[in-house]
């Protein structure tokens, strides 16, 4: 059907562009003609950015919309129940928790995938893994109206994450319909700038802050940033922000554009020097506390995926979990109860509001509020201090942002934890201001202090040290319209950094630990030295091949027995010379083609000896109509149905009762004419059999013409399925023809003594998946993301040491000359082949891969591979079965030995430890 469909999509699309030839000087061929003429001169890059950053902001302005009057809504139900307790705290808790529990049902029924941030699963896809579901329109939908239903409820949820995650699929699907004007954005190696593109764009639209918004998207997703995608995100962010903010004036949201959270510092003076050591100490605070916000949010989730009997009930029913957090979170934050003791009343943009305003509340009497405070006012109690109501606030808003962060909707963290970081700077602030009541003196002239200014500082550090990012400060710029306190502000957000980075990893990257995404950790700086790791060490080496001599029966057993993305392509069995790789689509494509009921027609319409060259798996999706009828009238099913033996055997029945009387054979010349429909349609004749049984003799007829018939056909239509069978058998056999097939002829290959260090580098620069390692052009094995990360994480992870498995086999080599032959060469892979030689009697490990043909390990060519398995050379290191391989498995768990599939490429197995000691044991003794 996608063969068909791609088919029909490709001659409509020639049609047109022919059509578009072939037409004439008028109005719609000059339209045409400018249009492309513009598209080529300009480009089609800012038609995609464009249209981006327009979709962008209507999506953006419309949660927004939305979510805001939801929120208004919910205010205005509690203010109608003033006059009864029990109606407004039942109103509170149950419309944040229909919202939540909506939001979570959607998501679960129309795209599990948009739960969550979506972030961490974008830092993977741009890794070059490939998430399935991840960028489709059902996900979009799905965090869209889960997202709108989240904000709107009232919660501690974010918008920013998930609006990356939207952007970016945004720019997935419209990066597929603009192929219609250029074939550059189905290019796959475009892909990720595309996303980075989106990214940048989500940030942006998302709080208006274009320029903090690229910088942000590249620290969080990219380790390796192309700059020709800088002016692609700043020109699509800044359309986004300029539309978004143009929609809030238009619907007199606001007066004129003006950033988002506007503050009116002083700009002649708005620190001192002073103040340095508080702003410091904002910062130093903020790291600790990002990190523990890090390590609660992992501890939660963590909980949450245990094996445990409240597990599973919540596992069971999805809906108890979310509704419960909500239950909990809203009976905190009811304003008549201990919401008042913590500003519960105020919605996430009115805290932040009134967090950065710049009146001092510790000098405000709660008894006479003083005009234009607004909804500060919410934290002034006429019984408790504000000192009290802004801890309260920090301490319960940090416990109710991590876990309502785990809950199975689309959320984000990144407003909860801003919220956070004001409140904590407000304190400081207001510490600050009691400490010093008349301000500082600085030069004969007294400044009091600011703190909203603490705020937006405390604000900036928080976020950056749970996101591990500097951009913040960028953002806070942006979201409050001054950069008053630029120098405070930069001080605060790396001093936090620098704490939060040496305890815990930034939250994004804790979610891919949690979630066991394929991501590629970072190698610390100060231990590169240390890496005395090999791709030798690490790479798999019993790899699944296809030759050039290979038989379609070995490619559809290859097929089924692995899910790999793509399959190397060698010379022959013997050689492993590498050619190629093939992706998985196209070889299933050709085995489907060839086994297929079309092929099948054809090669008995045109013979068995084919009349010129016989077409290609493609050439049935592309064939034209006038031609197919052509084809369908030549050959028809009738070719292969028994239509006359039924003919004649009801002539030789009606010839043989022709003797009998005139109303009988009256009867019979009408079962003759039911004997040729019999074979045409077998309920038609039936159904007549049954209407004409009114002499016996004449039902016996019909009871014994149809019986026969019925036999004999039955027969035939078993032996059909045995001769389509006898077919298949006989073409599985033959050898493939890769003329039909598109091979990549260059595979990123790396030779065996790579380091680890340039490896890691090359797999996150190029995005890579999997890598294939050969010996002067000979696969020897394959390198993929698992190997990679168990390595990285094996060699920086304190208390666990990954021991590469040739190590001590070289130490032991040093100590046992005796054994070697001499060389006189340097070391080389050559020559270390030699110095092993080639007939050296190591065994290999008896192992029960099964008996797939085209299987690929590196025994000695005296011992024997897998059954029915093919053998590649030995390696140039020796055999990876020696003491250091056993010496590892002894240092880290027993890992199941049952063969298992690997993410990436190939599949593996671990060795068992019983057969290397059994068979190792002279060595081992030795």
């Amino acid at each position: 059907f996608a063969r068909r469909e791609a088919a029909r999509l490709l001659t409509e699309k020639q049609w047109r562009q022919a059509g578009d030839d072939t037409m004439g000087t008028g109005r719609k061929d000059c339209l045409a003609r400018v249009w492309r003429q513009i598209v080529k001169k300009m480009g089609d890059d800012w038609i995609f950015l464009v249209l981006l950053g327009l979709t962008m902001a209507l999506v953006s302005w419309t949660m927004d919309y939305t979510s805001a009057k939801s929120l208004q809504a919910y205010k205005w139900v509690h203010g109608e129940l003033a006059g009864n307790v029990a109606l407004q705290y039942l109103a509170w808790v149950s419309y944040p928790m229909i919202l939540v529990t909506f939001a979570s049902l959607f998501c679960h029924l129309v795209a599990p995938q948009a739960i969550g941030s979506g972030i961490p699963e974008l830092k993977t896809i741009l890794r070059g893994v490939v998430l399935k579901e991840y960028l489709t329109l059902k996900a979009f939908v799905a965090k869209v109206i889960g997202l709108t239903a989240g904000l709107g409820s009232g919660m501690p949820v974010g918008k920013e994450g998930p609006f990356v995650h939207i952007a970016s699929i945004c720019a997935a699907v419209l990066s597929r319909c603009m192929s219609f004007f250029s074939g550059v954005y189905e290019n796959p190696y475009g892909y990720s700038d595309i996303l980075t593109v989106g990214c940048a764009v989500g940030v942006g639209c998302c709080f208006g802050t274009p320029l903090g918004g690229v910088l942000f998207s590249i620290e969080v997703t990219s380790t390796y940033f192309a700059v020709r995608n800088y002016w692609r995100g700043y020109f699509a962010a800044t359309f986004s922000a300029f539309i978004f903010r143009v929609l809030s004036v238009w619907n007199k949201d606001a007066v004129t554009i003006t950033a988002l959270f506007k503050t009116n510092f002083r700009m002649d003076f708005p620190f001192d020097l002073q103040e340095l050591p508080a702003f410091a100490i904002i910062g130093i605070s903020c790291g600790f506390l990002g990190a523990f916000f890090v390590y609660l949010n992992r501890q939660v989730v963590l909980f949450m995926r245990r094996p445990t009997a409240l597990v599973r009930f919540l596992t069971r029913h999805r809906l108890i979990y979310p509704g419960a957090v909500t239950l909990i979170i809203a009976t905190f934050t009811f304003p008549p109860g201990f919401g008042q003791f913590m500003a519960g009343e105020l919605m996430p943009r009115e805290c932040i509001n009134s967090l950065f305003d710049n009146f001092t509340w510790t000098k405000i009497n709660p008894a006479a509020l003083p005009a234009g405070l607004g909804r500060s006012s919410a934290w002034l109690h006429p019984n408790v201090s504000v000192f009290l109501i802004l801890l309260l606030f920090f301490v319960m808003k940090f416990w109710m942002s991590a876990v309502s962060t785990t809950m199975p909707i689309p959320s984000g963290a990144f407003m909860p934890v801003f919220i956070l970081g004001a409140a904590f700077g407000r304190l400081v602030g207001e510490i600050m201001a009691t400490l010093f009541p008349n301000g500082i003196l600085f030069d004969g002239i007294v400044y009091r202090i600011l703190p909203g200014g603490y705020a937006v500082i405390g604000a900036a550090a928080m976020t950056g040290a749970v996101t591990h990012t500097v951009s913040t400060a960028v953002i806070c710029f942006e979201l409050t319209g001054q950069i008053s306190h630029i120098l405070p502000m930069m001080v605060a957000v790396i001093l936090a950094n620098m704490v939060a980075q040496g305890l815990q990893p930034s939250l994004y990257d804790s979610i891919i630990q949690v979630k066991k995404l394929p991501y590629l950790p970072e190698l610390a700086l100060g231990h590169i030295s240390k890496y005395n790791i090999f791709v030798e060490d690490i790479m798999v080496r019993r790899v699944k091949f296809l030759s050039s001599h290979s038989t379609y029966r070995e490619l559809i057993n290859l097929l089924d027995s692995t899910s790999l993305r793509t399959i190397p392509l060698v010379d022959s069995r013997e050689s492993m010379i590498l050619l190629g790789s093939i992706e998985r689509t196209e070889l299933q494509g050709v085995s489907d083609w060839w086994l297929s009921a079309e092929r099948r027609v054809f090669e008995k319409a045109h013979g068995s000896g084919g009349q010129g060259v016989q077409p290609g798996w493609e050439s049935f999706a592309y064939v034209d109509e006038e031609e197919g009828e052509e084809i369908a009238h030549k050959v028809s099913e009738t070719d292969f149905l028994p239509q006359p033996l039924s003919l004649s055997l009801s002539l030789s029945l009606s010839l043989s009762n022709f003797t009998l009387s005139l109303s009988l054979s009256l009867s019979l010349s009408l079962s003759l004419s039911l004997s040729h429909s019999l074979s045409l349609s077998l309920s038609l004749s039936l159904s007549l059999s049954l209407s004409l049984s009114l002499s016996l003799s004449l039902s016996l007829f019909l009871s014994l013409s149809f019986s026969f018939s019925f036999s004999l056909s039955l027969s035939l239509a078993c032996d059909w399925p045995l001769q389509i069978k006898a077919w298949e058998e006989l073409e599985l056999d033959k050898p493939i023809d890769m003329e039909q097939i598109r091979i990549d002829p260059s595979p990123f290959q790396l030779v065996e003594r790579t380091s680890l260090h340039k490896t890691h580098t090359l797999f996150s620069l190029l995005g890579l998946s999997h890598a294939y390692v050969t010996s002067i052009g000979k696969l020897v094995g394959v390198v993929a993301l698992k190997e990679l990360q168990k390595a990285i994480e094996g060699s920086t992870r304190s208390g666990v040491r990954l021991r590469p498995p040739l190590a001590s086999f070289r130490d032991r080599s040093r100590k046992a000359k005796k054994h070697q032959p001499p060389t006189s060469g340097p070391s080389s892979p050559t020559g270390e082949r030699e110095l092993w030689g080639e007939g050296s009697s190591r065994r290999e490990p008896k192992e029960d891969f099964g008996t797939t043909p085209a299987t690929v390990t590196t025994p000695s060519p005296s011992s024997s591979g897998a059954e029915g398995g093919d053998t590649a050379p030995p390696s140039p290191r020796g055999n990876w079965e020696t003491a250091g391989f056993l010496e590892e498995e002894e240092e880290e768990e027993e890992e199941e030995g049952e063969e298992k599939e690997h993410r990436g490429p190939v599949r593996i197995k671990a060795p068992h430890k019983h057969s290397l000691l059994s068979e190792n044991a002279p060595e081992l003794l030795a």
